[in-house]
């Protein structure tokens, strides 16, 4: 599919919590700090990221799956680390190790799944 596209292949990136990924922002609790859909967020970019450096002109990934575990809270202003490891490739089919850290704080962590797909065929396929 991708030759670069090989176990243990990772990413990490950076992210700044503001408002509007705050939990009370995006109506998934009334407290401001980190909301699970926005950690999820950073989680599938930063595997969507990773598996993009790899794929040829034409093709991108699409999630398919999400198992996270949302450990603790981050606030408003926080820096968020998040890591994308490559488990597997089966075809199509890409399976990814991610977690989330807020300083040495681990906040969350579980398996991202994400399917390869050429975009103009997948744009098509939804039209209709």
């Amino acid at each position: 599919m991708a030759g670069g596209l090989v176990k243990g292949i990772s990413l990490t990136k950076k992210f700044v919590v503001r408002e509007e990924h705050s939990a009370k922002h995006l109506g998934s609790g009334d407290v401001a700090v980190l909301s699970t859909p926005s950690m999820i967020l950073f989680m599938e970019n930063t595997a969507l990221e990773l598996a993009q450096r790899y794929l040829p002109e034409g093709k991108t990934t699409v999630g398919i799956g999400v198992d996270i575990r949302h450990l603790r809270a981050a606030p408003v202003g926080a820096e968020i680390e998040v890591r994308a490891e490559l488990l597997s490739v089966d075809g199509k089919r890409l399976i990814f190790w991610v977690e989330a850290w807020w300083g040495d704080k681990k906040i969350g962590h579980g398996v991202h799944e994400r399917a390869i797909v050429e975009r103009e065929e997948f744009l098509q396929k939804v039209k209709n």
